[in-house]
């Protein structure tokens, strides 16, 4: 499978990748540290606990890093998050809708890691 493939297979877009990363080597590494940096693992922690700095602070940096990397369903679920505990922002989801909005992160997630995975098990 070929980097564009392993976009084209999660429904993303990878033109905007190498817009942002300009170089398809990049591309490549920083999808592959995706499955490996934590980050949505410390977004998932963060919503068990429901603590609203480590919230914002997690969901702001999974935003950028999917944002940066053509993953926009993520990205934009991410920064629902993000925005619900913004500093200065007022609530307007129930813990309920939050942790609905964390589980739908947690399969796209899923989904996403699974062919990244498979795209880096075909390409050492």
């Amino acid at each position: 499978m070929t980097l564009q493939e392993l976009y084209g297979n999660i429904g993303e877009s990878y033109e905007h990748a190498l817009r942002v990363l300009r170089v398809e080597k990049l591309v490549d590494k920083h999808i592959r540290k995706l499955v490996t940096n934590g980050l949505i693992d410390s977004l998932l922690a963060a919503g068990e606990t429901m603590d609203p700095a480590s919230l914002f602070e997690t969901s702001h940096a999974v935003k950028g890093n999917c944002g940066n990397l053509g993953l926009t369903r993520l990205s934009e679920a991410a920064s629902r998050i993000s925005e619900e505990f913004r500093p200065g922002n007022p609530r307007t989801m129930t813990d309920g809708e939050v942790k609905a909005q964390l589980d739908e992160i947690a399969a796209l997630y899923g989904k996403t890691a699974e062919e990244i995975r498979r795209y880096a098990a075909e390409n050492p």
